[in-house]
């Protein structure tokens, strides 16, 4: 009885042991240089695949084990006898005849709640020194888009709190909107004041930010946290930091990173923003891995799959349908160019595959304007149909009157005598500026935009000298809040401005302007 039980166990031991055997496919590592291994022996391996190398297999084993952190990589060349592999670490533990085995799983990386308000690298580890991350899920970064049927118009929108923006190029959540300009025109500035706005937002409306360092100085990321933390937005906001210290192969990955965090509150049916400060320093660090990997250059000796980088991860900002939650991913990725050319490589990769831009010109940040936008070639492709009814109404105009005081603008220097219908179009071009400048990470909620907007719009503000207008707005914006609370209040909660409304607007103008003569 005992023998035939003990016959038994050992068979169905022998069966489980057989049945869980697996063979673990392996190569070996031919070389290694800049961040690049090239492997032998992975015949099976897929493309984004990741690779585990085994230090324990090299000749110096006890300097190999005194890592407690396995070493990675990620596999972006196919060879006829060879693969080529990125590596996700210290290139330099890496030795020629280590063996390589394959993971047959894409790179992933926890995502989560416990990723909002905290500094995390590019494979999802916190450097905030706040200590570990609970995941909710681990996602890989690398995935299809949602196709047409999945999607919903884009129609909610997304407040930036900058009122050249809300205005005349407003963005819709779910959107993607391009900040293009030279270095050192405000383009992270417009990006940050518009994650510091959804502090006016509602919570329960309020979207989930993430912001992506691309090659930037460490110094200039800890700034920005400070001063999210210090305006209450790090609560909501998530930071990926790939610094211009790290590797090629972590810059190109982190905004892959980025939105791979948004997408799982997105598939709550959340809103999320996603910031790519910026997109030409992954470019660059793509052509340098691509031009080490052996691959072919292209035009400006980018790849040739260079548009398929950006489209691919642009491609994954959606307004998703109410079958899939209804929430939405939109995307401000941006883009440096030099000496205002945008018509080189990228920048015009980046336009067509965008929703719009926001054109940042260096004459006029250098006149004093802030943001310095151009309103002529800045554009949003989704328009007012992004905008609240109140908007809408008070910025209808904006845009035509600029670009005429533009073209006056031009001419008016070759000419001293200017008849009093030119100088009456000068005049309001210069006081409209004046109304859209703005100090930065002062963002203004969408209310009191429009109830400026409205008296500039409407004439109000006329007898007023356009260096004037600065100080007024305050004043009236003031004057509001103490005596007419209610005007601002009723906008706010229904996004438009009704007839009693309006009546009431234009009664505490009158007496504002009638104070302030």
């Amino acid at each position: 009885m005992t023998d035939i039980s003990i016959i038994d166990r050992l068979k169905k031991e022998i069966d489980s042991f057989g049945s869980s055997n697996e063979v673990q496919e392996s190569g070996v590592v031919r070389k290694v240089g800049d961040g690049i291994v090239e492997i032998e022996g992975l015949g099976n391996a897929a493309m984004a695949e990741m690779v585990r190398f085994d230090e324990s297999s090299v000749s110096d084993v006890k300097d190999a084990i005194s890592h407690d952190d396995a070493l990675f990589g990620v596999i972006l060349n196919l060879e006829e006898d060879t693969v080529k592999a990125i590596v996700l670490g210290e290139s330099s533990r890496i030795k020629e005849g280590m063996v390589v085995f394959r993971t047959k799983k894409l790179l992933s990386i926890p995502v989560g709640e416990g990723t909002v308000g905290r500094i995390l690298n590019i494979l999802g580890e916190p450097i905030d020194g706040k200590g570990p991350i609970k995941a909710d899920a681990i996602s890989p970064i690398e995935r299809e888009a949602y196709g047409v049927i999945d999607r919903a118009p884009v129609n909610v929108p997304l407040h930036t709190g900058i009122k050249a923006i809300d205005s005349l190029i407003p963005i819709g959540r779910g959107q993607r909107e391009l900040i293009i300009g030279d270095r050192a025109t405000g383009k992270t500035t417009v990006a940050i004041d518009a994650i510091l706005n959804q502090v006016n937002e509602p919570k329960a409306t309020r979207p989930i930010c993430v912001y992506v360092a691309i090659g930037q100085k460490e110094s200039k990321t800890a700034r920005i946290a400070a001063l999210l933390a210090e305006k209450g937005a790090m609560e909501y906001t998530i930071i990926v930091s790939a610094p211009a210290s790290a590797s090629a192969a972590f810059q190109f990955l982190a905004p892959y990173s980025g939105v791979t965090l948004g997408e799982y509150f997105m598939d709550k049916g959340k809103d999320v923003l996603v910031v790519y400060d910026d997109l030409s320093k992954q470019a660059v660090a793509y052509r340098q891995l691509s031009l080490l990997l052996r691959r072919p250059p292209g035009r400006e000796a980018y790849p040739g799959d260079i548009f398929y980088l950006h489209s691919r991860l642009l491609e994954r900002a959606a307004k998703l349908s109410k079958e899939k939650g209804g929430g939405s991913l939109t995307a401000l990725p941006i883009i440096e160019t030099q000496e205002g050319d945008i018509s080189a490589y990228i920048p015009t990769n980046v336009i067509s595959i965008t929703d719009g831009q926001m054109f940042l010109e260096a004459d006029l940040f250098n006149k004093g304007t802030r943001p310095a936008i151009n309103v002529g070639i800045s554009v949003s492709r989704v328009g007012s149909a992004a905008q609240t009814k109140a908007m809408k109404k008070v910025s209808g105009r904006i845009k035509l009157d600029l670009a005429q005081f533009r073209e006056l603008e031009a001419f008016m220097q070759f000419s001293q005598d200017l008849d009093a219908e030119t100088k009456k179009t000068i005049d309001g071009g210069r006081r409209l500026s004046a109304i859209l400048n703005q100090n930065k990470n002062a963002p203004i909620p969408f209310e009191r935009q429009v109830v400026v907007m409205y008296a500039a719009t409407n004439g109000h503000f006329d007898s007023y000298a356009p260096e004037q207008i600065g100080e007024i707005e305050s004043k009236f914006l003031s004057y509001l809040d103490r005596e007419a609370k209610e005007v601002l209040e009723a906008i706010r909660s229904s996004k438009e401005i009704s007839n009693d409304t309006e009546t009431k607007l234009k009664d505490a103008i009158q007496n504002f302007v009638a104070t302030n003569a």
